[in-house]
């Protein structure tokens, strides 16, 4: 079960990455741009959504009655897709690196929007773009609540749901004074503190694999997507 939870994490962790970097790209990258005629628009709503949100209820709703995704794994992918702050960390950076001088150059040699982004905006942006995609590992990769609320089938179980369900059931054990009293011995062979610690090992285990390839780029990409908001 714990090499089905970590195929399931590693799946889900790189294409929600892949996915939301993305997005958060496309996003960032137009209201970044001052001739971007719905630029405040876009921008108030993303502050809104940080702001308010549904809650638990509602959300639950919309992805099991109206998407109809419980128990999928797209439940695992959708919710972590777009972070708001992320975005404006994004949108920060393209402001300060990217010179509008450089986009009507390629505009006036022939260039359209789309190959502007992709030939030129995101080739610069490769700082921002790794230090997006480090944090939505972490996200992805740390995330059980989510398991929590739509998944059903075990075999569908991140490795940090499996995770926490085992610390909890030796939580629970170690409190049943009633089992304590019929069964001794087995209460002194569970797992104590050793095990959260096994349990911390295996879970940033991959995190401490990745970050080196990400490192030359972080710390540059994060201060100068927060210089200004």
């Amino acid at each position: 079960m714990v090499f089905g939870g970590y195929a399931v994490s590693i799946g889900i962790t790189v294409a929600g990455t892949v996915l939301s970097v993305m997005l958060m790209a496309l996003y960032a990258y137009p209201i970044s741009r001052s001739d971007y005629p719905y630029r405040n628009a876009f921008t108030f709503f993303l502050f809104f959504t940080m702001l308010f949100n549904g809650g638990i209820v509602s959300r639950y709703l919309v992805y099991t009655q109206v998407l109809g995704i419980k128990d999928s794994y797209l439940s695992l992918i959708l919710p972590l897709l777009i972070v708001p702050f992320n975005v404006i960390i994004m949108r920060t950076f393209f402001q300060t690196t990217i010179h509008p001088a450089l986009i009507e150059s390629a505009r006036i040699d022939g260039a359209g929007e789309i190959k502007i982004f992709v030939r030129i905006v995101l080739p610069l942006s490769l700082p921002v773009l790794a230090t997006m995609a480090l944090f939505s590992t972490i996200h992805y990769w740390n995330d059980w609540f989510n398991a929590l609320l739509f998944i059903s089938s075990e075999d569908k179980y991140p490795l940090q749901y499996l995770m926490m369900r085992v610390l909890n059931d030796v939580q629970y054990l170690r409190n049943n004074v009633e089992l304590a009293a019929q069964n001794p011995t087995l209460m002194q062979e569970l797992p104590n503190e050793s095990l959260q610690m096994a349990m911390a090992v295996v879970g940033m285990g991959p995190i401490l694999l990745v970050y080196p390839f990400f490192q030359k780029y972080f710390v540059k990409g994060l201060t100068v997507g927060a210089v200004k908001g």
